[in-house]
């Protein structure tokens, strides 16, 4: 019985599946906690709770991973020389270096300038021992990639240094874009290595020798030699998992994915079984990227989302993530005597009573933290503390303990009141330890001035609106509407009713969405049900919806797209402007016929090389025309072709 081991790596839980495509059966399941200073541990850890497992009959292990979203948004990687071909740059770039060299294209593919080869050689004689890789982007080298070819041809004898071209990555316009995306997957290069290199030791020491595939950020697959190559594909894997995973689980082919996790929501429209394509490109840590993904709208909400009471007894739910105490107290149950002993009206800045702090890492570098940090830092190495013991043991007042560097350095982490700790307070879910949670509840209760049933209620009641704000949120994104709804006065007014159940205005509001919701990860049992009768549609949560991320990974297919443009050429003829060079032909039907060709071979080529042994080609061309004024003449513009090579790797063969 052949089957695939799907992996989800998410902010909090590292999933895992063994699932039986041919039966669309999960037969086995696990969850681990995520180890993001090392991902290899947790994805070992989550493949060891499944159980005995046979590794003969794995015969492919399907990786989705957040470390390459991560990675840019922290600002981490390895050192990138960036040589622009033809013009300046027009916008901050993630780089370590920049040279401007003489060289560049038109818009019809036609050098504007001769490349200037011995400008690059003193690049990289400058560049070398100072950069770990090297990016090449060249003005509209999309119409015309021989300039970044010969540059890489160049690099290359001079210099065995890993080399990116624009080019290779997008056949998008928007040369800062383009830029932007060939720096960050030089940027990437060692991380993604070395994210290979440590799962595949993991591989080896469970004796599962099947080939390992990476989900890119459009849900389909690419092999480990393509991830090498460009891992600027994986930012948003893990979201565009879930989205595989919800048509998988589910069979719906028009819905409204949400995937609840511990860090994040992530909501899609599917229609026609698919996620619409952000065909501009997404933008993560601030990176405008040409890099084609789902369509998904992230939220700072989700299971471990820290809640707070100000100082004006407001509720406030996220974004930022902290442990739940119900997750924590099962490691260290003597957490529950100290939270026992919390005065409530105590207050405390940047921080609430109930928080409680751990050691995540013990620093390498003795010298990096002074005096304080050391005590709080060997204090939390027997165990974890509230923040009042923690105090005690350091000898210092709780509003003077120096936290913030060394919880924004993952040295220590926070522990404190979650959603996920309210569903213990409910008896909705109490996997872990209901007593903690009870403690913090009792503390934020206090502060809020309500009994504890009523602080569960309300907690609830505020967690879904903000789920049912998300929602209409992410309508307004697909509508290009960037406002925040619930910044919007008017809004807040018209929804308030709808949203709190507040019937006092004088009307009453509803909305009925057009979509089902597919409800996805842990939580989501908890909250969804009371959103779907908020907004009128019906709420599926399948069976497997905690993993199906990791479903997703396991489902997922090979996609290999080749994007050909068609233009007429200057002096006649016509000129065909493809991902691997520029040609010329005199009539249409022979360009269109060569760049066929062409793309059929590249597109079935790639889809081979990542495992699918008769892959199914799908051919898409449009024809671009245009009336002259009088209507009787038309003009041809241009002709788009694109060819899919679509595929389950070769396991199935």
């Amino acid at each position: 019985m052949p089957l695939i081991l799907g992996i989800d790596t998410g902010g909090t839980f590292t999933d895992g599946v063994l699932l039986d495509l041919n039966t669309k059966e999960v037969k086995e399941k696990a969850k681990a906690f995520t180890t993001r200073e090392d991902l290899s541990i947790g994805i070992r850890n989550c493949i060891e709770n499944m159980g005995e497992l046979d590794p003969r009959q794995v015969q492919l292990v399907s990786l989705s991973t957040t470390l390459a979203t991560n990675a840019i948004v922290e600002g981490r990687g390895c050192r990138v020389g960036l040589i622009l071909i033809g013009h300046e740059s027009t916008g901050n770039l993630p780089t370590h270096q920049v040279f401007v060299v003489r060289g560049g294209h038109d818009i019809k593919g036609i050098p504007v300038a001769e490349l200037d080869l011995e400008a690059i050689q003193r690049a990289v004689t400058e560049m070398r021992g100072q950069v770990d890789t090297i990016a090449i982007s060249s003005y509209l080298s999309i119409r015309n990639p021989e300039h970044e070819q010969a540059a890489q041809q160049l690099i290359q004898e001079l210099w065995n240094v890993p080399i990116v071209c624009a080019h290779q990555l997008t056949t998008a316009l928007g040369f800062h874009e383009r830029t932007v995306t060939a720096c960050l997957n030089a940027r990437l290069l060692p991380i993604i290595a070395e994210l290979l290199a440590a799962v595949k030791a993991v591989l080896k020491e469970k004796q599962i020798s099947a080939p390992l595939m990476i989900v890119k950020g459009d849900g389909s697959l690419m092999s480990e030699t393509m991830t090498r190559e460009k891992p600027i594909e994986t930012i948003l894997s893990g979201p565009a998992a879930s989205i595989v995973g919800a048509v998988f689980l589910t069979g719906t082919e028009s819905a409204l994915a949400l995937d609840m996790g511990g860090t994040t929501t992530d909501i899609a429209i599917l229609e026609n079984g698919r996620p619409r394509m952000n065909r501009e490109g997404a933008t993560v840590g601030g990176w405008k990227t040409r890099v084609e993904a789902a369509e998904i709208s992230t939220f700072g909400l989700g299971g471990d989302s820290y809640l707070q009471v100000s100082k004006d007894r407001k509720l406030i739910i996220g974004p930022k993530r902290v442990w739940p105490l119900s997750v924590i107290a099962n490691k260290y149950p003597s957490l529950i005597e100290e939270l026992k002993r919390v005065d409530p009206n105590r207050q405390i800045i940047d921080s609430q009573p109930a928080d409680c702090f751990m050691l995540v890492k013990k620093p390498v570098n003795k010298d990096q933290w002074n005096t304080t940090e050391w005590k709080i830092i060997n204090a939390l190495e027997v165990s974890a503390h509230n923040i009042f013991a923690l105090a005690e043991k350091v000898g210092r007042d709780p509003n003077l303990l120096p936290l913030k560097d060394l919880e924004q350095a993952q040295v220590i982490g926070r522990i404190s009141f979650t959603p996920t700790d309210l569903l213990h307070v409910l008896n909705t879910f109490t996997d872990y330890n209901v007593a903690a949670a009870q403690e913090g509840a009792r503390i934020l209760a206090h502060r809020l001035r309500l009994g504890l049933d009523k602080f569960a209620e309300k907690v609830l009641s505020e967690i879904q609106a903000a789920l049912c704000m998300t929602i209409l949120q992410s309508f307004a994104y697909r509508e290009g509407l960037r406002i925040n709804l619930s910044a919007e006065t008017s809004v807040a007014f018209l929804l308030s009713s709808l949203l709190n159940g507040n019937h006092k205005r004088g009307f009453k509001s509803e909305i009925t969405l057009d979509y089902p919701i597919v409800a996805l990860g842990a939580p989501v049992t908890g909250y969804l049900p009371a959103v779907g009768s908020t907004l009128n549609t019906p709420v599926l949560i399948p069976t497997h919806a905690e993993v199906a991320n990791a479903v997703g990974a396991a489902s997922g297919q090979v996609a290999e797209l080749i994007r050909i443009l068609i233009k007429p050429g200057v002096a006649g003829g016509y000129v065909v402007h493809a991902p691997w060079k520029r040609e010329a032909f005199l009539y249409l039907d022979e360009a269109e016929r060569n760049a066929l060709d062409k793309a059929k071979e590249v597109a079935l080529e790639r889809a081979q090389r990542a495992g699918v042994v008769n892959p199914e080609l799908l051919v898409e061309k449009e024809e671009v025309l245009s009336h002259t004024a009088g209507g009787d003449d038309v003009v041809f513009l241009e002709t788009r072709i694109e060819v899919t090579a679509i595929g389950h790797p070769s396991w199935e063969e």
